[in-house]
């Protein structure tokens, strides 16, 4: 059996638990070794990452490797048959890079500024 797969995600986010939600229905429908876990819910010790850093990007967690941004997406398509050839396609050199540039600059960033707006609404009086 392939090593567990673990996914941490800001299920706070509507575009992250959509996503995420699809991925954790097609594991458990194939009863694959990935797990998922909402960033609101745990303990981020063990992650070794703070609330904030877990909330900027996708954590995969994998025999006892913390990737995140880009690499974690491969990391957890390659744990998904179905979606092994996305990863190989990001994976490839160049691609890579384009991929993180996006994701980190672009995406991440837009995630994050809606995830402080949600946390400013629901808690108007903490100070993020």
């Amino acid at each position: 059996m392939p090593p567990l797969t673990e996914v941490l995600y800001n299920a706070r986010c509507p575009v992250c638990r959509a996503e995420i939600d699809h991925y954790a229905g097609y594991a458990r429908a194939r009863h694959l070794p990935v797990t998922f876990h909402d960033l609101n819910s745990r303990d981020l010790a063990d992650w070794g990452v703070g609330a904030d850093e877990a909330a900027r990007r996708l954590h995969v967690r994998k025999a006892g490797q913390v990737l995140s941004g880009v690499d974690a997406f491969i990391a957890l398509w390659w744990a998904l048959p179905r979606y092994r050839w996305i990863a190989r396609v990001v994976a490839l050199p160049g691609l890579r890079q384009a991929a993180h540039l996006v994701y980190e600059r672009i995406l991440a960033p837009r995630l994050y500024a809606r995830h402080l707006a949600r946390e400013r609404r629901n808690c108007p009086d903490v100070t993020l």
